[in-house]
């Protein structure tokens, strides 16, 4: 009977504990994005800023002033600067002050090939890289009488995203031969279905003090941040 009583006793854990809860904080984050939350980071302007909508085409060159045919060297990086999206789709804001204009923006992808996700769980906005960007760490893009130099940048990074960084110097020469000169710097998010990008275009004869570089990458990070809460 007392081994009976022993053979029960070891077999009662023959059918395993049961599995525990997974760990406090594990939850994947939300990473939907939600393009009417844009106007949620225009809490990180500096003070005095003026705000009004973006009406124009939601792509980098644009914002830089390159308007119409571009015409690019190496050629497959003008994508990096016109990432292709959906134009009745875009949401976003322009604000203008003494550091310069800002610009951030959100349009949806344009249709095209799935992406494959790393395995694990599934992520509604998943990365899509535009180009191998090896060839780009500078390049020239030129429309009209507008002509750009661009260079890479280093660009934040964000969960579930590719992100871009450039600098850009872009002259316009006007009727009698005058050049006007803009400076930007510019950071674009790729998130899976939607793609966003902060500028901020600066005026290097400006006797103001202008914003820089890092600023623009924090706003990109706020405005994503926004995007996905």
């Amino acid at each position: 009977m007392a081994a009976l009583v022993a053979l029960g006793m070891v077999c009662a854990g023959c059918a395993g504990a049961p599995e525990s809860a997974p760990p406090a904080g594990t939850t994947a984050p939300d990473l939907t994005v939600e393009p009417a939350r844009i106007d949620r980071a225009r809490h990180a302007l500096p003070p005095g800023y003026e705000v009004a909508p973006y009406t124009g085409a939601p792509t980098p060159l644009a914002v830089w002033g390159l308007a119409g045919p571009v015409e690019a060297q190496p050629a497959q990086c003008v994508e990096l600067a016109a990432p292709p999206v959906r134009p009745d789709s875009a949401q976003g804001w322009s604000a203008s002050g003494p550091g310069g204009i800002i610009y951030a923006i959100v349009a949806a992808a344009a249709p095209g090939p799935p992406v494959t996700d790393a395995p694990g769980p599934p992520v509604t906005d998943a990365p899509g890289p535009p180009v191998e960007a090896v060839a780009c760490q500078s390049w020239t893009a030129t429309a009209g009488h507008t002509s750009a130099t661009v260079r890479e940048l280093p660009a934040p990074a964000l969960e579930a995203a590719h992100t871009v960084g450039m600098a850009t110097a872009a002259t316009t020469v006007v009727e009698g031969g005058t050049e006007t000169r803009a400076d930007a710097d510019t950071f674009v998010a790729h998130l899976g279905h939607f793609v966003c990008f902060v500028a901020l275009v600066t005026d290097p004869g400006s006797a103001y003090p202008r914003l820089d570089a890092a600023f623009a990458a924090d706003l990109l990070v706020e405005t994503v941040s926004a995007l996905r809460s």
